[in-house]
Order: C-alpha cells, then sequence, then structure tokens
C-alpha cells in the first residue's frame, strides 16, 4: 500500500500490529490509537477509555489485569483487537482531527482471505466503521463480506460522552453471544 506524501511528518501516526489469537471469531477494530495508547504500546491505554471495563462486562476480561493478561484473556475468549487505519496524520487524539487524505488502511482483507473463522466485525466508533467503508470493504471478496456481521458499536472513548456508559455496554454486549 502506498504511502501518503505525509507519512514522515510530524503529525503522522502509526497503529499497531494486530492481536489475533488461535480462534478468532470477533474482531475489534478501531480507527486509530489516541496518542496515550501510542506512548504506552498498548490498545486502550487511555484511563479514561471504557473499552477495557466494557471487556470485563462482556467478556470477563478483569480491567484490573496487566495489560498483557488482558489481551490473553481476550484473545481466549475469541476476539481479536486491530485498527482500521494502518497510518494517518493527525494532531491530537481525536477521531475527528484524522487527515481523511493521509489514511492509509491495514490489511484486513488480507486478514480476512486467511482468516475464515472472523464471523464478526464490531467498529470502535463511527470513524472506525467509516474508514471501513471508505478503504477496506471494496476491497474484501464480496462473498466473504457477505458472511460476515459488522456492527457498529459506540466509541468507548472518553471523548464521545454523548451516550451514558451503561447505553453503551448495552449496545457492546451483542457481542457476547458472537464470540462463543
Amino acid at each position: 500500500m502506498p504511502e501518503p506524501p505525509a507519512a514522515n511528518g510530524p503529525d503522522y501516526v502509526q497503529s499497531f500490529a494486530p492481536r489475533i489469537g488461535r480462534r478468532c471469531r470477533v474482531l475489534i477494530l478501531g480507527s486509530m490509537p489516541g496518542a496515550r495508547s501510542l506512548a504506552a504500546g498498548q490498545y486502550y491505554a487511555h484511563p479514561q477509555n471504557q473499552f477495557w471495563p466494557t471487556m470485563q462486562a462482556v467478556f470477563g476480561v478483569g480491567a484490573d489485569l496487566p495489560y498483557e493478561q488482558r489481551v490473553a484473556r481476550l484473545l481466549a475468549s475469541g476476539v481479536g483487537l486491530w485498527d482500521v487505519l494502518r497510518g494517518c496524520e493527525r494532531r491530537g487524539s481525536l477521531d475527528s482531527a484524522i487527515t481523511v487524505e493521509t489514511e492509509v488502511p491495514n490489511a484486513i482483507p488480507e486478514l480476512l482471505a486467511q482468516r475464515h473463522d472472523i464471523a464478526v466485525i464490531a467498529f470502535n466508533g463511527a470513524k472506525a466503521a467509516q474508514a471501513f467503508r471508505r478503504h477496506v470493504a471494496a476491497q474484501i471478496a464480496p462473498q466473504r463480506l457477505d458472511r460476515l456481521n459488522l456492527h457498529a458499536l459506540p466509541s468507548t472513548s472518553p471523548a464521545h460522552a454523548s451516550m451514558s456508559r451503561d447505553e453503551k455496554l448495552r449496545r457492546w454486549s451483542i457481542l457476547a453471544a458472537a464470540a462463543a
């Protein structure tokens, strides 16, 4: 995939490698890790992000466990993590600050061509779903795309405060049965 011209600029950020276990039924896709996550080298590292408490409620993954144990338990539950975007220009952490022209998607079509166990894709926020539609969906074989259950879920980010924590959790709970 080609790099955008700004790939080496001071506001260019890159996502993490995917975290996918041997058995992955659900793939949770964010847009791009925020500044705190990038600095920590961890998915959803901001202390006010509700991702890990949500994973505790939905999959029983202890939010207070050390990071690698949380990830291991999530993977053991059949849930993987990645981001739609491999890189982009963004000042700060907000999805709204991403410069659309610089978005470079991750190799999600290639992953889905190899991993037929992935049956559900859950988007952590509107930007992730939007970037997937813009950059990824048309690159997935139509018969594979038709077999996927796509769920646009509310962002667990502290910036998405217009929805209550309880409502977010209610919506995310749809994934409990999907990973089983």
